[in-house]
């Protein structure tokens, strides 16, 4: 394949502004892509950085947006920015070969070019329906963003999902026909969580036993992660291993609420209620834990299990969370706090068990979820797009 131009467009990315998973999806991505000699730029929301970078061989063209209002309007006034700024940059580069959105953030955006004859791709990462928790949202915001994520699935030549469930998903809701849509999973490069720590250290830096075990979760505390019931399987671990413990890196609305729960249970010195982290704290307790917790409710890929695998750790997920193999690389459980404590309990007192199943996962992200092995897989997508 001749070296193609590629315009990418996301709310969030590495070198901007950061919320979650899309963020290292993108970035990550056009990193692998610019490896193999494409031209890639990625627009993007400012955030404290200055509006161009050309950062690891990718084009960060950032832009200002009005980010007062709700999410609609914000989204309104960044797809505005994203035009001005492509123009500009096609008249400075040359014409794009590939356009490719992520999520329904720059679609109105895509649809104006559409509009003057461009084509462009579309990835989703998540729905609306999902990130309500396998529920329609009601409100005029949620409705109007389900609208979008429709007109994308409509207008978009192809279309990209990251898994199996979040194809059947769009299929249910918006009716998308299967010929549009393709299956490129989430990536990651190999060793970039995996370090050598002193796990006793890591754990004593966070008031944590050094001998206790450690569940690990990470990511947003909103309803669709499930971090409630995690906390509410909290005491069944307890009765088991009274030594367990339990660190949340993430924040959200349901933080407040998990920590009240906690203390009502009664089992709020075993939760280590940690926020947001950066890179360096996070990847010292990927390596110091023993196993992952994603108790999602909907769970469209889960980039955090890759995180896991890559650092030999087990991923203990609810059924949402397809990406595991039972009793392979993790275990699933069903979205409760029985099913997911019985889970944890099955393998709390066997680290032998937790570091074969974590090495099993280790093995696919070095063979099958290595971004270089993804990149090729876009490649034949851009290649349908062009024809």
């Amino acid at each position: 394949m001749e070296p193609l131009r590629i315009a990418m467009f996301a709310w969030e990315s590495l070198y901007g502004v950061r919320v979650g998973g899309l963020a290292p999806h993108v970035s990550e991505l056009s990193e692998a892509l610019a490896a193999r000699g494409h031209e890639v730029h990625v627009f993007t929301r400012r955030g404290q950085y200055g509006p161009y970078d050309l950062i690891k061989g990718v084009h960060y063209q950032r832009v200002r947006s009005d980010a007062s209002g709700g999410i609609v309007h914000q989204m309104d006034s960044l797809c505005d920015a994203f035009l001005d700024r492509f123009k500009a940059v096609e008249r400075l580069f040359g014409r794009f070969d590939i356009l490719h959105g992520h999520d329904w953030h720059p679609v109105t955006a895509l649809y104006r070019l559409k509009k003057k004859g461009r084509q462009f791709v579309l990835t989703y990462h998540s729905t609306e329906w999902g990130r309500n928790g396998n529920r329609h949202g009601t409100s005029p915001e949620s409705r109007e963003i389900s609208h979008r994520e429709w007109l994308g699935g409509y207008e978009a030549k192809e279309i990209i999902v990251t898994s199996r469930a979040l194809m059947d998903e769009l299929q249910s809701i918006y009716s998308i026909p299967s010929y549009k849509l393709n299956l490129v999973p989430n990536g990651i490069f190999p060793k970039k969580i995996r370090r050598d720590v002193d796990a006793k250290e890591v754990k004593l830096r966070y008031g944590i036993a050094p001998e206790s075990p450690l569940v690990l979760f990470v990511g947003r505390m909103k309803y669709q992660k499930g971090p409630d019931l995690l906390v509410k399987a909290v005491p069944h671990v307890l009765r088991k291993r009274r030594d367990a413990r339990f660190a949340f890196a993430g924040d959200g609305d349901l933080r407040p609420a998990c920590q009240a729960k906690a203390r009502q249970m009664g089992v709020a010195g075993a939760c280590h209620f940690m926020g947001y982290m950066p890179d360096a704290g996070l990847i010292d307790l990927f390596n110091a834990c023993d196993m992952l917790a994603v108790p999602s409710r909907n769970e469209p890929f889960g980039i955090v299990v890759l995180e896991a695998w890559d650092a030999c750790k087990p991923a203990i997920g609810t059924q949402a969370v397809r990406l595991i193999d039972d009793f392979v690389n993790g275990i699933k459980a069903w979205p409760s706090p029985d099913s997911i404590a019985w889970c944890i309990n099955d393998v709390v007192d066997k680290p032998g068990a937790l570091k074969w199943m974590g090495r099993q996962g280790k093995r696919l992200v070095d063979t099958v979820y290595d971004w270089n092995v993804i990149a090729d897989k876009l490649l034949r997508v851009y290649d349908k797009a062009l024809c």
